[in-house]
């Protein structure tokens, strides 16, 4: 399964992407200065919330495009992807990294890229990279 080595491969292959910390020293990576996927430990108040559910491993944020997005990975895919009630109504999903598959990890970073991405800069990427059928 997926790791912080394939994170940081995925997203510094998209243009114009830096890997900066977060004020608490997590790694994130922003697309000219954009958050859109970073390294989320679970916060106490977090971890009490979640009781026995609260997963011990690394654990990613990933924006989405909306809250239907988000609703719809949480309701496909309950062991991977969760929330937390710090993130009700933002439009972003945690992933268990240690249980996502590297080919859906690379399709949520690039999505997530995409979403943060100027406009121009994003169909440049989507004329180049994705076949016709995807864009």
């Amino acid at each position: 399964m997926a790791g912080w080595d394939d994170v940081r491969r995925i997203a510094l292959a998209l243009p114009e992407t830096s890997e900066q910390p977060t004020a608490g020293g997590n790694a994130s990576w922003r697309v000219r200065d954009k958050l859109f996927v970073w390294e989320r430990p679970l916060r106490p108040n977090e971890v009490q919330a979640l009781g026995e559910d609260a997963p011990d491993g690394p654990i990613l944020g990933i924006r989405v495009e909306h809250l239907g997005a988000k609703e719809a990975l949480l309701a496909d895919d309950p062991d991977v992807f969760f929330t937390t009630p710090h993130f009700d109504g933002y439009a972003a999903v945690l992933a268990r990294l240690e249980e996502i598959g590297l080919e859906v990890l690379e399709e949520l970073i690039v999505e997530a890229w995409l979403l943060r991405a100027p406009k121009r800069l994003a169909k440049q990427y989507i004329e180049t990279h994705l076949p016709p059928q995807e864009r």
